[in-house]
């Protein structure tokens, strides 16, 4: 497919081109087409650039965004339906895609490589997920022989599970051979052999390849084993194209969970399945710590303030914050009664099946019982795996393990923050097809929550859809340079020929006429 790039160009020529020949004439008639505007104002910004200096690359990202922009907004404007909830009506015209270039070198094999990298991961199962994944892209760039990551033990969730007790670490080295060389530990013949201990660093948040191969790779080559502690988020956001598509090759595919995990998180997804043919999966993360580092007060009174108040000085830097201002700027999770608010009044009906994933609540069911009013369909991995979980519940990571199997596998995921399952989910959803994933606009719908009791349901329903407007997870929210790669993995996402889109649609129209 080329360089992959989520762009819409060729889809609103198919538009233009007359592609749907049963319009009405006076929708056919365009006085202008759009082909011909952008290209004016190409033109335009290529005039423009001889005097201000701007790049090809950026009148190129530039013109790419305004067909993107046209080509959704000509679509909403033909069609005039309400979005569909449950899935995106464009999701057919992407498919995820990180197969490695023609030019992209095999792995340095272990004897030729330039020594052994060390990694210590850092925070829960989806942050450290983040770690292990540019890790392995960290490891290309240095030449280097991946020794399996190291999981935090010390971190808040307190879990001595180690890389094999949560990934199947066999099928994670075969299916990276091809790019990076990675071995279970430092051969005991070699680390006998050294003079001194491996080399400990930590290196900066979000540093560039240049910073590894500057700083990193010499001391590499000087001690021949070096350990990366407190390892997440440490790889710049925009990165080469092909490091960034090993990037979806080692999260998207050779991160896979072991046999135990898998097979619980499946059976759980079978028996929502079995109550209903599709679900929503909603990751609350309502647990007391997210709650006290937001800095944001939830109305549980002088209770509430003491009790997060002493949470929160587990961390020694964060600043004192206004929680009505945080508020106001969106920084703060919704309740699960807004978060129930927000679904019925996207259209989600009372007998919707809901999945919640999440850890302790705070305030237990308390807090709970508003949202099991507005869907009494409310399931949790508890209620659906009763004996089948005791052998997981000492571990966090693995109980997080199976709720994001179910969430991944939902035909909804609503997030209810910004943090890492949120964004790693929500990544891998739009690689797999773009399937619909739920962001709470909370700026927005912060104020209109507060203003809820001033207005009748209807007015209230049609404010929401508003306000979630580009928080839907629509194909047209990826653009390259917009938040994590993680979240959105926009050098991985293809654009399908139309011919095929076109082939598969009258195949579905065949079959639904033989009903």
């Amino acid at each position: 497919m080329g360089v992959a790039k989520v762009s819409s160009a060729a889809l609103l020529q198919h538009q233009n081109g007359g592609g749907n020949n049963n319009k009405p004439a006076a929708q056919q008639r365009k006085p202008i087409s759009w082909t011909v505007v952008c290209g004016f104002l190409l033109f335009c910004l290529g005039l423009i650039s001889l005097f201000t200096g701007h790049v090809a690359s950026d009148l190129e990202w530039y013109s790419q965004r305004l067909v993107k922009r046209s080509f959704f907004s000509k679509l909403e404007g033909i069609n005039r339906v309400p979005i569909d909830i449950w899935k995106s009506e464009y999701s057919s015209y992407f498919y995820g895609c990180s197969q490695r270039g023609r030019n992209f070198a095999p792995a340095v094999p272990q004897r030729l490589s330039n020594g052994y990298l060390l990694i210590g991961a850092s925070g829960g199962l989806n942050q450290q997920r983040t770690g292990i994944t540019d890790a392995v892209v960290v490891a290309r760039i240095l030449n280097a022989t991946l020794v399996v990551p190291e999981l935090d033990h010390h971190s808040y969730w307190k879990d001595d599970s180690d890389f094999v007790n949560i990934f199947d670490v066999d099928w994670f080295i075969s299916y990276l051979a091809k790019d990076v060389t990675i071995v279970k530990r430092v051969p005991d013949k070699f680390m006998r052999s050294m003079e001194k201990p491996p080399y400990t660093m930590r290196v900066p948040r979000k540093s560039a390849p240049e910073y590894y191969l500057d700083q990193v790779l010499p001391i590499l080559l000087r001690r021949h084993v070096v350990q990366l502690t407190k390892f997440d988020y440490r790889l710049a956001n925009d990165i080469d194209e092909e490091l960034q598509r090993l990037r979806c090759r080692v999260n998207y595919h050779a991160l896979r969970f072991t046999k135990p995990i898998e097979k619980l998180g499946q059976k759980l997804v079978m028996r929502m399945r079995q109550m209903a043919n599709r679900f929503i999966a909603v990751h609350l993360r309502f647990e007391p710590d997210m709650l006290a580092f937001s800095g944001c007060y939830f109305g549980g009174g002088d209770k509430e303030r003491h009790e997060l108040g002493e949470i929160r000085k587990r961390w020694e830097t964060l600043p004192d914050l206004s929680a009505d201002e945080e508020r106001k700027r969106g920084k703060c999770p919704l309740t699960p009664h807004e978060v129930g608010l927000m679904l019925r009044g996207l259209g989600f009906a009372n007998d919707t099946y809901l999945y919640v994933a999440s850890g302790e609540i705070y305030g237990g069911d308390d807090t709970l019982r508003p949202l099991r009013e507005l869907f009494p369909n409310f399931y949790t991995k508890e209620m659906l795996a009763n004996e089948e979980l005791k052998s997981f519940l000492p571990y966090s990571s693995r109980l997080a393990a199976i709720d994001y199997i179910v969430c991944d596998d939902s035909d909804v995921f609503v997030t209810n923050n910004n943090g890492n399952m949120a964004k790693i989910l929500a990544g891998r959803r739009r690689y797999m097809g773009h399937k619909r994933t739920i962001r709470p606009n909370a700026k927005k719908l912060s104020a209109l929550f507060m203003a809820r009791d001033k207005m009748d349901w209807d007015t209230f329903s049609r404010k929401v859809k508003i306000s979630q407007r580009g928080f839907m997870g629509e194909p047209d929210e990826m653009r390259p340079g917009r938040g994590e790669f993680h979240e959105y993995p926009y050098s991985c996402i293809c654009q399908k020929p139309i011919s095929d889109v076109q082939t598969s649609r009258s195949g579905e129209q065949v079959g639904g006429n033989h009903g």
